[in-house]
C-alpha cells in the first residue's frame, strides 16, 4: 500500500541530493500556466459575461450573476447544522485569539540624534480570498483565510467559491457555492461573496470587473488551476503560496503508537489522490506496525478508492528508514512539510530544532486534523518544499512594512559627506548633489566643519 525507501547505512548526502531522494508529487504549475493564461485574459476583456460562459464550461451551472445574493448568505447560516455551526464559531474564536496577538506595532528608532526610522504596519486596501469547492468544499479555509486578514485591519475583503450543480431540479442552492462556504463567510461577516472557481476567480480578483473591484492581493488554497493563475498575475498581485498537494511527514520513533501514526498519514490521503503521507523513522519495528495498521484503517472509511489508496501508493508517499533520529531531522528538513509530526520521546526538543515546515505539531496529543480546525494556527501553508524559504498565512501576511525617515537639518549634515562619498562611488553623483544642494553645493566634513567643493 506505501512504498519505502531505505537511507540508512551510508552517510546521508547534503542539499538538493538529499531533496532528490525523498518522494514529491509531481505539480508541473508551468505547464498548467499555458492553459490559464488565455482564461485569465478573456476574463481581462469580457469581465463577468466571462466568468458565467466559464460556470457552464467546468461547473456545469448556468448563472445569471456571479455575486452571490445577500439573502443566500442568510439562508445558509439560518439553516446551518447547529452542532456544525458551533464547531465553526469555536475554530473562529480560537483562530481570533492567535491571529490577533500576530499584529505588529510601529516602532521608531533612533538611529543618531535628531534622526530617527519609523516602521509602520499598513494593511492591504483590498483582498480576494478563495476557497475550493470540488472534490471537497472547505469552510475551514473560509475561516483561516478571513481571520488573519480582519486582524490585520483588511477594509475590503471578498471572497471566492466554485458554483456547485443542483441536487435535484428546482434546487435554490443550484449555482450558488456550497452553503457551508456561505454559512461561513456569514458567521466572519463577509458579504461579498462570488460564485467563481478556479483561474477564472483568481483573474477577476486581479484585473476587476463590472461586478468586483480588482484586489491588491489573493489568497487561499486551491487546484493546480488556481496556482497557475497566481502565477500569472504575480506582481501584478501579492499572493500567499502557489498551493500544491497537501502533505504530511511524521517524524517517529519506537514510542509513537503505530495506530496514530497510520490514522495520521491516512488523514491526509483523503484529501486528494496526489495528497502525500511520508513517515520518516529510524525504527523497522514501528514501519512495519505502521503498514500493518494502515491495511484495517483505510478498510474502515471513506473515499478509498478515489483518493486514500491512490495517494497512499503513489510515488509522493512512503516510510523512510533511517540511522537515527539525527538523520530524520535531516531528512526532513529537507523535505520541508507542509504539516510536520514529531512523535517522539522528548518531541517538544526535536520540534524545536527543526528548521523547515509549515507548520509543527509535537507529540501524541497534536495530530495536524487539530490544525485543520480548531487549533488555533494557520492551515493555509506551504508545500512542495517551500517551507524551507516562506510561511504559512498569517495576520503579517496581509501587512506592508513602510519605513518613515525622519532627521534635521544637524543630523543630515552629519552623515552627508558619506553619502556623497558612496553615491561618486556608484557613479551616481546626482545622488550626492540631492544633498550638497541642502548646504549651498557645500559637504558638511565630520572633521574640517564645512568643505566647499572644488570648483
Amino acid at each position: 500500500m506505501i512504498s519505502r525507501i531505505d537511507l540508512r547505512g551510508d552517510a546521508l548526502p547534503e542539499g538538493g541530493a538529499l531533496r532528490n531522494l525523498l518522494p514529491r508529487a509531481e505539480f508541473d504549475v508551468e505547464a498548467a500556466l499555458e492553459k490559464v493564461r488565455p482564461i485569465c485574459e478573456d476574463v481581462h476583456h469580457r469581465g463577468t459575461a466571462a466568468l458565467i460562459e466559464y460556470a457552464q464550461k467546468f461547473d456545469g451551472v448556468t448563472l445569471q450573476q456571479v455575486r452571490v445574493p445577500a439573502e443566500a448568505l442568510k439562508a445558509a447560516l439560518d439553516e446551518l447544522d447547529p452542532a456544525v455551526r458551533a464547531a465553526l464559531e469555536e475554530s473562529i474564536r480560537r483562530a481570533r485569539i492567535v491571529h490577533r496577538e500576530q499584529r505588529r506595532t510601529e516602532h521608531t528608532t533612533q538611529v543618531v540624534p535628531g534622526g530617527t526610522v519609523t516602521e509602520k504596519w499598513v494593511p492591504v486596501e483590498r483582498v480576494g480570498l478563495y476557497a475550493p469547492g470540488g472534490r471537497s468544499v472547505y469552510p475551514s479555509s473560509v475561516v483561516m483565510n478571513v481571520v488573519p486578514a480582519q486582524e490585520a485591519g483588511v477594509e475590503s475583503i471578498a471572497l471566492a467559491s466554485p458554483p456547485q450543480k443542483p441536487a435535484f431540479e428546482g434546487d435554490p442552492a443550484g449555482g450558488l457555492p456550497h452553503p457551508t462556504i456561505l454559512a461561513a463567510c456569514a458567521l466572519l461577516g463577509v458579504d461579498e461573496v462570488y460564485a467563481v472557481g478556479g483561474a477564472q476567480a483568481v483573474a477577476m480578483f486581479a484585473y476587476g470587473t463590472e461586478d468586483c473591484l480588482p484586489a491588491n492581493m489573493v489568497t487561499g488554497p486551491g487546484n493546480i488551476w488556481v496556482a497557475a493563475a497566481k502565477r500569472y498575475f504575480t506582481g501584478r498581485i501579492g499572493i500567499d503560496t502557489e498551493a500544491g498537494p497537501t502533505e504530511i511527514a511524521v517524524l517517529a520513533d519506537s514510542t509513537a503508537d503505530p495506530v496514530h501514526v497510520a490514522a495520521d498519514l491516512i488523514s491526509q490521503a483523503e484529501h486528494d489522490p496526489m495528497a502525500a503521507a511520508v513517515l520518516v523513522t529510524d525504527s523497522v519495528e514501528l514501519a512495519d506496525a505502521v503498514e500493518r495498521e494502515l491495511e484495517p484503517q483505510v478498510a474502515a472509511t471513506k473515499h478509498v478508492e478515489d483518493r486514500i489508496k491512490p495517494a497512499l501508493a503513489g510515488k509522493q508517499s512512503a516510510i523512510v528508514l533511517v540511522d537515527s533520529l539525527e538523520d530524520g531531522l535531516k531528512v526532513v528538513d529537507a523535505y520541508g512539510a507542509e504539516h510536520l509530526e514529531i512523535q517522539t520521546a522528548d518531541a517538544a526538543a526535536w520540534a524545536a530544532r527543526v528548521r523547515n515546515a509549515g507548520a509543527i505539531f509535537v507529540g501524541p496529543w497534536a495530530p495536524v486534523s487539530l490544525g485543520d480546525y480548531c487549533a488555533g494556527s494557520n492551515h493555509v501553508l506551504p508545500t512542495g518544499g517551500c517551507a524551507c524559504h516562506s510561511s504559512g498565512l498569517s495576520v503579517q501576511s496581509f501587512l506592508r512594512g513602510i519605513h518613515i525617515v525622519d532627521y534635521t537639518r544637524e543630523a543630515l549634515a552629519e552623515v552627508t559627506h558619506h553619502v556623497v562619498t558612496l553615491a561618486e562611488a556608484e557613479d551616481l553623483p546626482a545622488h550626492g548633489a540631492a544633498l550638497k544642494a541642502r548646504f549651498g553645493g557645500a559637504v558638511p566634513d565630520e572633521h574640517s566643519g564645512w568643505k566647499v567643493p572644488n570648483q
